[in-house]
């Protein structure tokens, strides 16, 4: 029999969860988010975002974080955070996301939010924070040593989870190590102080792997990703550039032919069709009409989000604004939760 902690009882609870958001979305609040390193890519459109709109159309209570803090868990500069933060907010409203529904905010600006973090870290274990594989990953990726933020990584996700008494968080199947333990987090606070969180649920997203312009999996840092702001022009060019291989003849392989599929896969998503029947399409017409229906095919579906975002680009103010009050909002929701804290705690002096 499964565990409660294992892969099948949370892909059981996880379906249980989709079925009923169509017919209670109220009873849900969502908590995700980015950290701001650089542009968002199609990657993170078709992986999370395009499912962040729909949560949000849906009715549920949408909570957008973006963790500023947490790119220091890796990286030894701040530097273009501003600008990163002002850009990732232009994307987000671009791809539809409404800051009228959604509440989209800053960790850093938020200081009861991270003020959890102390009575949280009361309730783990330095094993159980040594057992978590992200952050085994992140520092084997980083090449530094393992510092106490990026080992207590974890407890933030539970901070920023639970500050808004989120109770449901869309990730990928390497995620749910976090989402356990931010249960975990709220069973024990529950347990030691009284009732005061819920205990969040993953949404297992099965959400399309988006591979890179390189066959790898899209990423700013591997330099293969097409950028939500990348004009028509700088698309062609990048598009244009993108390895392939020797063989005229196109067919989607993702194992021997990982450039070629790569460029299929893209345009599939684009266009809504199956990457087998675009190959088949093009057949002998080889690599150039192939790279030339993918740009198409690319600047077609995301002309209207470029759109947006170039209106977005010429009113920094209304960017401002619309963080300003995403983090007043979210201070509100910490504030109160974190009086709960201390009245369950008897810390109310």
């Amino acid at each position: 029999m499964a565990n409660e902690g294992s892969f099948e009882a949370s892909k059981k609870r996880s379906d249980q969860i989709i079925a009923d958001l169509d017919v209670n979305p109220g009873k849900y609040t969502m908590l995700t988010g980015d950290r701001p390193t650089g542009r968002l890519h199609m990657g993170h459109y078709f992986g999370t975002i395009r499912e962040r709109v729909r949560l949000q159309e849906l009715g549920v209570n949408t909570n957008v974080i973006i963790a500023d803090y947490q790119v220091i868990t890796d990286r030894d500069t701040t530097a273009n955070i501003q600008d990163n933060v002002y850009n990732m907010v232009m994307d987000y409203l671009a791809c539809g996301i409404d800051p009228e529904k959604t509440l989209i905010f800053t960790h850093s600006a938020v200081p009861a939010l991270n003020q959890l973090m102390l009575p949280f870290l009361s309730l783990c274990t330095e094993a159980e924070l040594l057992r978590n594989p992200t952050v085994k990953a992140e520092q084997e990726a980083s090449g530094h040593q393992l510092t106490g933020l990026l080992l207590t990584y974890p407890v933030h996700q539970a901070c920023d989870i639970l500050f808004c008494k989120g109770n449901i968080v869309p990730v990928g199947k390497d995620q749910l190590p976090h989402i356990e333990q931010t249960r975990n987090i709220a069973r024990k606070f529950n347990e030691r102080y009284g009732q005061v969180f819920p205990e969040p649920e993953a949404i297992l997203q099965e959400a399309p792997e988006i591979p890179g312009l390189d066959g790898r999996k899209m990423s700013k840092s591997y330099g293969n990703a097409i950028s939500l702001c990348l004009t028509e022009k700088e698309t062609e060019k990048l598009v244009k550039k993108s390895k392939t291989d020797s063989e005229r003849f196109i067919t989607f392989d993702k194992e021997n032919r990982p450039g070629v599929s790569a460029l299929l896969t893209t345009a599939a998503l684009c266009t809504g069709r199956d990457e087998v029947e675009i190959a088949a399409e093009i057949g002998n017409d080889g690599c150039g009409a192939l790279k030339k229906y993918v740009i198409q095919s690319v600047n077609e579906y995301l002309a209207p989000i470029r759109e947006r975002r170039r209106g977005y680009e010429q009113d920094l103010d209304f960017i401002k604004d619309v963080l300003h009050e995403g983090n007043r909002r979210a201070n509100q929701i910490a504030e109160q939760t974190l009086a709960e804290v201390r009245e369950a705690m008897g810390m109310v002096y």
